[in-house]
């Protein structure tokens, strides 16, 4: 491989290393997904706990069998309209995984669908929207059933700035 081909290639990394089992789940109108294996649990809506001075995406904290977990609201972190909680919107408890550890963080999403199994020919790189534009937390697009459903990665949807401001508000 020719250096200038590595960092496109870190970047995305090789189509068949995205092939897999995916958490799928809405928000508004579109389709997630999120490797599973990233996924600890998914709970129902709970009562958060804010915490003064976070980012309005920070909902704040929730208390998961004696963890301190805090929560993100997933529509407010992707600048998308807030609306009322339902009986479909839960929580999906997520591993980050930062340079120095590993963190739990609950995001908040419309409603959870299903766990797909994704090959590898049914997923495209992330395609380029312009080279202002941030997209490393898009792990590439998966076309399913005459649509697109857009794969996370969950690691870089928060910056490490964002991580290291909610390793405080959890303790």
């Amino acid at each position: 491989m020719s250096q200038s081909e590595q960092p496109q290639e870190q970047a995305h990394g090789p189509l068949l290393a995205k092939a897999g089992k995916y958490l799928t789940f809405t928000l508004a109108d579109e389709t997630y997904g999120m490797g599973i294996l990233k996924v600890k649990e998914i709970i129902g809506m709970m009562p958060v706990t804010s915490v003064p001075r976070t980012p309005e995406f920070v909902k704040g904290v929730i208390n998961l069998r004696g963890k301190v977990i805090p929560v993100v609201d997933l529509r407010l972190k992707f600048a998308m309209e807030a609306i009322p909680y339902t009986d479909r919107t839960c929580i999906i408890v997520v591993e980050i995984d930062t340079d120095e550890q590993t963190v739990l963080i609950g995001i908040v999403v419309d409603a959870v669908s299903e766990v797909l199994n994704i090959r590898e020919e049914e997923i495209e790189n992330t395609p380029t929207f312009g080279s202002r534009l941030d997209t490393d937390y898009i792990m590439g697009m998966a076309k399913m059933d005459g649509g697109v459903k857009i794969l996370l990665n969950i690691d870089h949807v928060l910056s490490s700035q964002e991580i290291s401001a909610l390793e405080q508000t959890g303790k």
